[in-house]
């Protein structure tokens, strides 16, 4: 069973966060919510509330097959600037692991110089966080080892997206069909 951890602070958007959660799972995958504050409890950016299966602090990600970041402000911000899962994100690139980060969070990747000379899209006016990176004005874009997707319109296709990478397309076929999804 693949595992996924989601990272979580507060000012998260709560359709890129949720809709990965719930797909990936659906999907089967085993998905962990982890909180990168002090509290397990996270606030959205229009205050939906998220008890986190984990906190940070209490994971040490051995069995990690995906890092997903959702986008949100100041949640993506936060996410940036978390030291620890700076360092994650930076072994993960390293061993070629797979990352997902979609609308303002693909800043992390940016600021750490992950994407380089990869293609990527992201939220409109978060470009210039992108260092590095060759920007497509799509919904989701997947280059090598990293998934980005551009805003809380794209979550179910960039969830959709992950599927297909982690668990093939026939998986991501199957759900499409299952939830209705018409486009």
């Amino acid at each position: 069973m693949k595992t996924v951890y989601v990272f979580f602070a507060d000012g998260f958007e709560e359709i890129e966060a949720l809709t990965a959660v719930d797909v990936l799972r659906r999907a089967g995958m085993n998905v962990n919510i982890v909180s990168v504050t002090e509290d397990e409890i996270v606030k959205g950016a229009h205050g939906v509330s998220v008890f986190c299966d984990v906190n940070f602090v209490n994971c040490d990600f051995y069995n990690a097959d995906l890092l997903l970041l959702p986008g949100g402000m100041p949640g993506a911000d936060t996410l940036a600037k978390h030291k620890g899962l700076s360092k994650l994100l930076t072994k993960f690139a390293q061993e070629g692991k797979l990352i997902a980060a979609i609308c303002a969070a693909p800043m992390a990747l940016g600021n750490l110089g992950l994407l380089q000379g990869y293609k990527a899209t992201c939220y409109p006016g978060f470009e210039q966080y992108l260092t590095g990176a060759i920007l497509e004005d799509k919904p989701v874009v997947h280059d090598r080892n990293i998934i980005t997707g551009s805003g809380p319109g794209a979550a179910l296709h960039f969830a959709l997206k992950i599927v297909s990478v982690m668990l093939g397309k026939d998986k991501a076929d199957e759900l499409h069909d299952g939830m209705v999804v018409k486009s």
